[in-house]
């Protein structure tokens, strides 16, 4: 990319205008790990972790959190957010999220997949750093995209997808 859309021609941020652009069905996909230990995978797979329902707190904030975009990044467009859905798998390792957000809008809504993924990562934290405070949350990015003037795109599969 030779130019950067967010900056003016002397360098200053500005928020890009689609005033222009007519709206389009686009959806993306985005991923997070939260990776924990045994003794926490035991505790989700049992239903006993102590401060409730892992999962469904996790699943509600990520779909609050897509929401709330224009909120959290200065220069992201307010758009409707019309679909959200987020998966969540405890593994032998941790947590897999899963999130793809849709719209029909004037633009993308990889950032509200990512924001949706990461922020439902940070829930199961919440939730379970008190049995384990080495819980981590590894592997955010946006693994697809569709539709858009840049089509559509999808990541490569990786080992943490």
């Amino acid at each position: 990319m030779s130019e950067f859309s967010h900056l003016d021609a002397s360098g200053q941020a500005r928020m890009v205008d689609v005033t222009g652009k007519q709206p389009t069905v686009r959806s993306a996909t985005a991923v997070a790990f939260v990776r924990t230990s045994p003794a926490v995978v035991a505790a989700l797979r049992d239903g006993t972790v102590p401060k409730g329902d892992v999962l469904a707190v996790a699943r509600v904030a990520g779909i609050a959190a897509a929401k709330r975009v224009p909120d959290l990044l200065p220069l992201a467009h307010v758009i409707g957010v019309h679909g959200v859905v987020v998966d969540l798998e405890v593994t032998d390792e941790g947590v897999s999220v899963r999130s793809t957000v849709r719209t029909a809008d004037r633009t993308g809504v990889e950032m509200e997949a990512l924001t949706a993924a990461t922020v439902a990562a940070l829930a199961v934290v919440d939730m379970v750093k008190g049995v384990d405070r080495f819980t981590e949350i590894t592997g955010a990015m946006v693994v697809a995209k569709t539709g858009g003037k840049s089509g559509d795109w999808e990541r490569p599969a990786t080992s943490s997808q």
